[in-house]
């Protein structure tokens, strides 16, 4: 059903750390200067990003059980193994003149943290999506470790539970990967404990692909990076931020359908969820009607370079921030079917020349951050095979996106997560976050998009929704 997250917010446990400590690559690499490319680092993938992973005990043949193997003691091995493979992981970023980034690929290594917790995974209750109970103490902020240059790159804790299951909490810094690389090294890692000698995917750099041009020029639209001043106060204050999580399956989804016109019938799962988040949003927020609001989708451009194509193993950021732009009274005003129209354009904005376009933008304009005023960012990750990460216990309970709102500007981004709620039904978790004030037009919103269906669970529970903040 879609629901807020109903996650225990009374859950309290403790948590047992030790030391954080660097793990190196387990043999000889390169000591070298690598350029991250003209996408890579641009301002608004200059911040950390969560990823957690839970598992349970697995008393399988050949593995997986925590009584007889210690998954702490496994993922650290193979992190060291992976890590020759992956050596720029294991290095720091510099910053040059223009600001571009280089990651000096010295060998220090990734921060890595042993915890126990004295709680059992069925004490996180029988449906796990974001926001998590004590989310902090599950993925430790080191102090002096979340800077973007001259700090571990990527940090990891594993944290033993009561019950023989474990938790695998990740940061990685964003300049590096995207979701589909870092999934590429997080299964490299994955097979290397299973037993594996190398990697089935060899790790591609090449991040010269999404570098400017020379002479860089724009040749494309960017309104996503329009430099725009926050005159209204629309960025939402941490201290009045609230954190939910809603489920969309099938039925929700095609309960959404019934809102689009004939001529937007074929239009994409993500495509429609997007319009409808959007007009929600936009309700909930209360714009001036002549207000401009925005809807950023994150685009996937892999499969749309073909002159070179961008090989298989490139786990560096492949992706663009097309948006796109209406007053808020068009939005609120008028049918879904107008924002999905919208939504559509933005996506077919990205090809080939759109990229080389955004690459020569970042060396002009230099590097700037995708505009967060009155936007909603959007990031399908159903896709990008967290949920197929097998580290020998089998695969998660939950992988994915450790929470919504995360990035250089808080709240503005929610994640599509494949899931499977308590009724075995598959289906997406979006986590959301809003002002307190909006909280509750919001799901009145949702309520009436899907309020039609008979017995629909939201449409019934509208005074016993609960809604948790995970501040």
């Amino acid at each position: 059903m879609a629901s807020t997250n109903i996650t225990k917010p009374s859950l309290t446990f403790v948590v047992r750390r030790k030391a954080p400590e660097l793990v190196p690559p387990a043999g000889p690499t390169p000591h070298e200067f690598k350029e991250l490319s003209d996408i890579d680092d641009q301002d608004g993938l200059r911040f950390q990003i969560p990823v957690i992973h839970f598992y349970k005990n697995s008393d399988s043949p050949g593995g997986g059980s925590t009584r007889t193997r210690d998954p702490a003691r496994v993922i650290k091995e193979a992190l060291g193994k992976a890590l020759v493979w992956y050596y720029p992981f294991a290095g720091r970023l510099r910053e040059k003149e223009g600001r571009k980034l280089v990651v000096e690929c010295n060998g220090k290594g990734i921060m890595f943290i042993e915890a126990d917790a004295d709680v059992t995974l069925e004490q996180f209750g029988t449906v796990l999506q974001p926001p998590f109970p004590l989310f902090e103490e599950l993925l430790f902020d080191v102090p002096g470790s979340a800077a973007v240059l001259d700090t571990p790159l990527i940090l990891i804790q594993v944290t033993r539970l009561k019950c023989g299951g474990f938790i695998l909490a990740t940061r990685l810094n964003h300049t590096m990967a995207d979701a589909p690389g870092l999934v590429l090294f997080m299964n490299a890692v994955a097979e290397l404990t299973r037993g594996a000698d190398l990697p089935s995917v060899a790790p591609v750099w090449e991040r010269h692909l999404f570098t400017a041009r020379d002479p860089p020029r724009i040749t494309c639209v960017h309104r996503e990076y329009d430099e725009i001043e926050d005159t209204n106060g629309t960025i939402i204050p941490l201290d009045d931020m609230v954190h939910m999580s809603f489920f969309f399956g099938a039925s929700e989804i095609a309960a959404l359908r019934r809102f689009i016109p004939p001529h937007l019938k074929r239009s994409s799962t993500f495509e429609i969820l997007t319009a409808c988040l959007w007009r929600c949003r936009t309700i909930a927020l209360q714009p001036d009607p002549a207000e401009m609001v925005r809807i950023i989708c994150i685009v996937n451009s892999r499969s749309r370079l073909k002159n070179p194509p961008v090989p298989t193993g490139f786990y560096g950021n492949a992706f663009a921030f097309p948006v796109a732009v209406s007053t808020a009274g068009q939005i609120s005003g008028n049918p879904v079917g107008y924002a999905l129209d919208l939504v559509k354009k933005a996506k077919a904005d990205v090809t080939e020349e759109y990229m080389h376009s955004l690459a020569d933008l970042m060396v002009l304009k230099r590097r700037p951050h995708f505009t967060v005023v009155r936007s909603f960012l959007v990031s399908d990750v159903t896709r990008a095979g967290f949920a197929d990460i097998d580290f020998g216990w089998g695969l998660p309970v939950y992988g994915g996106p450790a929470k919504g709102g995360v990035g250089a500007i808080p709240g503005v981004a929610s994640f599509y997560i494949p899931f499977k709620n308590s009724k075995g039904e598959n289906g997406i978790v979006v986590p959301v976050c809003l002002p307190s004030y909006a909280v509750e037009r919001f799901v009145k919103e949702l309520n009436g998009l899907l309020a039609e269906i008979p017995n629909h669970p939201i449409a019934e529970s509208r005074s016993s929704v609960s809604i948790s903040s995970s501040l």
